[in-house]
């Protein structure tokens, strides 16, 4: 009953009800879908909170590069840490590595984006000749 109590106590509600996060994968879904998912937060909330554990770390590091390189975003904060996860398999708490960025979008987030949404319509409009 103690580590209950001490869980709930340690749960941050700030954490819990954020709608700009992203909690990546290395598995569940391809690194694109990341990336285009990053964009759209940063439309909706003018920043995006990209974070993963363990081996997804490469992944989220790997989103963040791009948005950067592409102009699309600078970071605002690095955070790492170490977090106890349950292993069922040996019934003891295992350490993982976590990471979160903070991105926020540049000043021309907005132009780049029509610029390739407008880039897009015209490659569509050349294939249906």
């Amino acid at each position: 009953m103690e580590e209950i109590v001490e869980g709930v106590n340690n749960i941050n509600i700030s954490d819990v009800h954020k709608k700009n996060r992203i909690q990546v994968s290395n598995t569940k879904k391809p690194l694109f879908f990341y990336v285009n998912l990053a964009k759209r937060y940063m439309q909706q909330h003018n920043e995006v909170e990209l974070s993963a554990l363990g081996m997804a770390i490469a992944t989220v590091v790997t989103v963040a590069e791009i948005l950067k390189n592409n102009g699309l975003a600078v970071e605002k904060k690095i955070m790492t840490s170490t977090v106890d996860i349950k292993d069922d398999s040996r019934g003891r708490p295992v350490q993982k590595a976590k990471i979160e960025i903070v991105l926020v979008k540049t000043a021309n987030f907005d132009e780049l984006m029509a610029a390739a949404a407008e880039e897009r319509e015209n490659n569509e409009g050349d294939g249906q000749s």
